[in-house]
């Protein structure tokens, strides 16, 4: 073997002590803990460690090129390693070019590759432009194929019309792709106005329950008449889960997410003019909270992801706290993991769930049957986590490029303290490999 590990592992039937052989970058074999194994390198698990596998997280916003600035696969590949995570799957804007053709995806391609610490793949955009083009998207290896329903904030990658979101359902259903899509409708939106101002109540009421429910119901029944299969990104409102509950229940493709700070923060938390947690669509109030965990425990949710989309300090606080005027989006990639396990224990989930939700469900989203298990043939994409430890987070401290998030100052549970990537730590040369859908 390469390198063995010996200590607590997350299994698919649980944790169990045992000896992991890894060569070649795969996980060889499973092992009685103290099975004779011959390495070179052996790792011998600390008593309050587990090792994991690889968190995968499938909603990542670089930005690289284009938006560099506001994060770049340097740093956000260094942020998932720091944090457990080994493979991330890049969304097709904010960068500029978006990847809405072969061209801009291998753009895309160059600047990850040299820099990239951990794995990374890419999601394909449908924008008006280049529907009826989607197959040879597809055809390079992109993931699947990211729409917005209402505006997604940035010109370049404009939203589908009613129309245009069926056009796109049918043309994914015809070589069984995958439409991902930001569902809030943009009537219900636009019925809803912002009047600026510091007052996140006042925010939440311009993205209603009702948007998402309104634009998910238009999914779920393109889904019906097309056979596509569809993915519902963030979901942040508890008003979409019997819809999504029923689709389910009635054989559709359809699969959804939420994300860690619709979890573990609640709209009570938010101080007046705290715009770096502004997102669309919002952060609710805690009974909605609640509501999302039960639908995670129950499989109405399938996975959880960080939706990591950060900005310029400058573009968070633009407005000195005025939400109508605030980028956006939570920086969370390095910090995703740790927050989902410290409310999940908090509500006595245990760890293997939490693993489940952002390894394997994440995996299967996108295909990547190699990653996000544990077990004799997948990748040696693994962790050393030490579950009980606390640390207080620094945004200053974390590796994301801009030191602004909506988890500063929180105590979380959890610290990822090795990540090991095909079996090389993650902390020497960069060495990540780009991911296709075709692999």
């Amino acid at each position: 073997m390469d390198l063995v590990f010996r200590g607590r592992a997350m299994m698919p039937d649980g944790v169990r002590t045992v000896a992991v052989g890894v060569q070649a970058g795969r996980i060889a074999l499973v092992a009685d803990a103290d099975a004779p194994l011959v390495t070179t390198t052996e790792v011998l698990l600390a008593d309050d460690e587990v090792l994991l596998p690889g968190v995968v997280d499938t909603h990542v916003h670089v930005n690289e090129p284009g938006r560099t600035e506001w994060e770049g696969f340097a740093s956000a590949t260094a942020a998932a390693a720091a944090g457990g995570v080994t493979t991330i799957i890049d969304m097709p804007l904010n960068s500029i070019p978006p990847t809405v053709d072969r061209a801009a995806l291998e753009v895309k391609r160059a600047r990850a590759g040299a820099v990239a610490r951990v794995d990374v793949g890419f999601w394909g955009g449908a924008i008006p432009s280049n529907l009826g083009r989607l197959r040879d998207l597809h055809d390079a290896g992109v993931f699947g194929f990211k729409a917005f329903l209402a505006p997604s904030g940035v010109d370049e990658f404009p939203h589908l019309s009613v129309d245009e979101l069926e056009r796109a359902l049918a043309e994914v259903a015809s070589f069984d792709g995958l439409l991902i899509v930001h569902a809030e409708d943009p009537v219900v939106l636009e019925a809803h106005p912002g009047r600026g101002g510091r007052s996140y109540p006042a925010f939440v009421s311009t993205r209603p329950p009702e948007a998402e429910a309104v634009a998910v119901q238009r999914v779920i029944d393109g889904v019906r008449r097309t056979g596509a299969r569809a993915h519902i990104l963030h979901v942040s409102s508890s008003a979409v889960l019997p819809l999504l509950a029923r689709a389910k229940a009635d054989g559709l493709r359809i699969t959804a997410e939420t994300c860690p700070h619709y979890l573990t923060i609640s709209e009570e938390e938010v101080p007046e003019g705290g715009t770096q947690f502004k997102c669309c669509p919002p952060i609710r109030d805690a009974a909605n909270r609640d509501l999302l965990w039960a639908a995670l425990l129950d499989g109405t949710l399938d996975c959880v992801v960080t939706d990591h989309s950060p900005s310029t300090v400058a573009l968070k606080t633009a407005g000195g706290g005025d939400f109508d005027a605030a980028w956006g989006g939570i920086a969370g990639l390095q910090v995703g993991f740790a927050a989902t396990w410290t409310e999940a224990e908090r509500r006595g989930i245990p760890l293997s769930r939490v693993v489940s939700w952002m390894t394997a469900s994440t995996a299967d989203l996108a295909g990547l049957t190699a990653k996000g298990r544990l077990r004799e043939g997948a990748d040696a994409d693994l962790v050393v986590f030490a579950p009980d430890e606390t640390f207080r987070v620094d945004a200053a401290s974390l590796k994301h490029k801009n030191p602004v998030t909506a988890y500063d100052g929180r105590l979380l549970r959890g610290v990822a303290r090795d990540t090991y990537l095909r079996g090389r730590p993650t902390g020497g040369a960069p060495h990540g490999t780009l991911l296709s859908r075709t692999e």
